[in-house]
């Protein structure tokens, strides 16, 4: 229907990572693990994780490149989602 990508609408899974929070979310999906989980090795409470999940908090500069290492993805991903994304080489 649309000849340019860049016209096309976007649709709601496009849309759902484009925050801290659902890149996060995503991120954690793809390394195939449990909130619970996560948030034990992160060493935050499953709350605070959840929170950043659903964008009612972020993380901390300081949490960032944990976070990353833990997730396998950039920093830069994480934060605006440029660079290396979840199972990207």
């Amino acid at each position: 229907m649309y000849n340019d990508a860049t016209l096309a609408p976007r649709t709601a899974v496009d849309t759902a990572y484009d925050t801290i929070g659902g890149r996060i979310s995503l991120a954690r999906d793809a390394v195939g693990l449990t909130v619970e989980e996560i948030s034990a090795i992160a060493g935050v409470t499953v709350e605070t994780w959840t929170n950043w999940e659903n964008d009612r908090a972020e993380p901390r500069a300081n949490r960032l490149d944990m976070l990353a290492r833990i997730l396998q993805v950039s920093i830069a991903w994480l934060l605006d989602g440029q660079g290396k994304g979840p199972m990207e080489s």
